[in-house]
C-alpha cells in the first residue's frame, strides 16, 4: 500500500546542508501497521512528512497504492490534500475555536466531492462512536481532556475514509497511564477498519506493543526491519539491541567457534571471564565482538559457585519499581543490569551468583 524507494532529504540552512534521510527504502502492505523508530534526528518524522506531502524530497519515489505520489524521476509531486491520507500530528492540532462536530467534519467540508449535509452528519457520528467520543459532538473542543482530544484527532484523521493513516508520535503528550490505554484503544480502532498506517515514535513499547513491523532507524537510515518479537531477541548491531529496551552489554574477543550460520556458538572472553554464546551470523574468531544479555535474562544462581556463565558479584544499588525489582550488580570494573521479582530479597552490599544463559546471550560485531 505504501512503497518508498531511495527516499532522500536534506534541510538546507546558511551554515550547512544537513541530510535527514539517506536512501530510505520500504514497504508497507495493506493493512499493515508499521512502525519507524528511532532516537530523536534518526529522520523518521521526515520520512513520514514526506508521505504526507509535507516535505518535497531530494530524490526517490513514493507510492501510495497504485498512485506514485512523489517520483524525483519522472517530477512527479502531488499536494498533500490530493493523497487520500488522514494524519494525526504529535501535538493534535485541534480547532480551538470549533466544536468536536466541526473539528471532525473539516476534512468532509473540502472533500470532492463534497458529500451532503446528511452523509457528513452520518459520517461524523460514525466516527465519534469509534473512537468513543458518543455524545461529546457540541462540546468545545478545548473542553476535552488529553486522551479525548488525542481520540479526536484520530476520529478526524478517518473519517474521510483515507487509503492510509499517518500517525506523528500521537501519544507523546499523555501521561504515563493514559499513554498506555490509549496504545491498545489505537491499535483496535486501526484493526478494526483494516486500514495502512505508517507510525513515527522514538517509544520502544510503543513500537513492541503496536506493530506488525518495526524498522528502526539511525542518522537517516533503516538499520534492522522486522517482526517487534525479531527486533527484541534477534538484534543485528549493538545500537539496536540498546535502544530496544534495556541491555548488558559486556565487550570480548571471539576465542573459538562451533556450529553453522543460524545456529553457532562462540566463546568469548570478556572481563567476566570466558562467556558461552548464540554467535551472530558473519562473527568470526578473533573477532572483537559486544556481547549482549537481557536484564530479565540475568537469573540469581543461589549458593551455585562456577559453572558456564556463572559469576559473582555484589548488589550496588536496588530501585523497587513495582512490577520488578531492579538491581545493579558490580563484578570487577563491569555492572550489571538485572531485573527480578518484586518480592526477591536483596539489598545493597549483598554478594550473589549470577547466571547468564547462553541462550540469551548474543556476541555481536562491535
Amino acid at each position: 500500500m505504501i512503497r518508498i524507494r531511495n527516499l532522500r532529504m536534506s534541510y538546507h540552512t546558511a551554515q550547512a546542508d544537513q541530510q535527514a534521510v539517506k536512501g530510505v527504502s520500504l514497504d508497507v502492505p495493506e493493512g499493515a501497521f508499521y512502525t519507524l523508530l528511532g532516537p530523536s534526528g534518526c529522520g523518521k518524522t521526515t520520512t513520514l512528512r514526506c508521505v504526507a506531502g509535507l516535505e518535497r524530497p531530494d530524490e526517490g519515489e513514493i507510492a501510495i497504492g497504485d498512485q506514485i505520489v512523489f517520483s524525483s524521476e519522472r517530477k512527479v509531486f502531488v499536494p498533500p490534500h490530493e493523497r487520500n491520507i488522514g494524519m494525526v500530528f504529535q501535538s493534535y492540532a485541534i480547532w480551538p475555536h470549533m466544536s468536536v462536530f466541526e473539528n471532525i467534519a473539516f476534512p468532509l467540508r473540502y472533500k470532492k466531492p463534497k458529500p451532503s449535509s446528511s452523509e457528513v452528519r452520518e459520517r461524523v457520528m460514525r466516527a465519534l462512536a469509534l473512537v468513543r467520543l458518543d455524545g461529546l459532538q457540541d462540546r468545545p473542543a478545548p473542553y476535552l481532556s488529553g486522551g479525548q482530544q488525542q481520540r479526536l484527532a484520530v476520529a478526524r484523521a478517518l473519517v474521510a475514509e483515507p487509503r492510509v493513516l499517518l500517525l506523528d508520535e500521537p501519544l507523546s503528550n499523555l501521561d504515563a497511564k493514559l499513554r498506555d490505554e490509549m496504545r491498545l484503544e489505537l491499535r483496535e480502532v486501526v484493526a478494526r477498519l483494516k486500514v495502512t498506517t505508517l507510525f513515527v515514535t522514538h517509544e520502544q513499547i510503543e513500537a513492541l506493543t503496536m506493530s506488525d513491523t518495526i524498522a528502526v532507524m539511525r542518522d537517516g537510515m533503516i538499520v534492522q526491519e522486522g517482526a517487534p518479537g525479531d527486533i527484541y531477541a534477534k538484534p543485528t548491531q549493538p545500537f539496536v539491541a540498546d535502544f530496544i529496551g534495556r541491555t548488558n552489554m559486556i565487550a570480548g574477543r571471539v576465542v573459538a567457534l562451533s556450529g553453522r550460520n543460524g545456529a553457532r556458538q562462540a566463546s568469548v572472553e570478556t572481563a567476566l571471564g570466558t562467556l558461552q554464546c548464540r554467535a551472530q551470523d558473519g562473527v568470526a574468531d578473533g573477532d572483537t565482538v559486544a556481547v549482549t544479555v537481557r536484564p530479565e535474562n540475568v537469573a540469581v544462581a543461589g549458593d551455585a559457585q562456577g559453572g558456564a556463565n556463572t559469576v559473582a558479584g555484589t548488589i550496588e544499588n536496588t530501585v523497587f519499581l513495582g512490577n520488578m525489582l531492579d538491581c545493579i550488580v558490580a563484578i570487577g570494573g563491569e555492572r550489571l543490569h538485572i531485573q527480578l521479582h518484586p518480592s526477591t530479597a536483596l539489598a545493597r552490599g549483598v554478594h550473589v551468583n549470577l547466571r547468564l544463559p547462553a541462550e540469551h546471550c548474543l556476541a555481536m560485531r562491535r
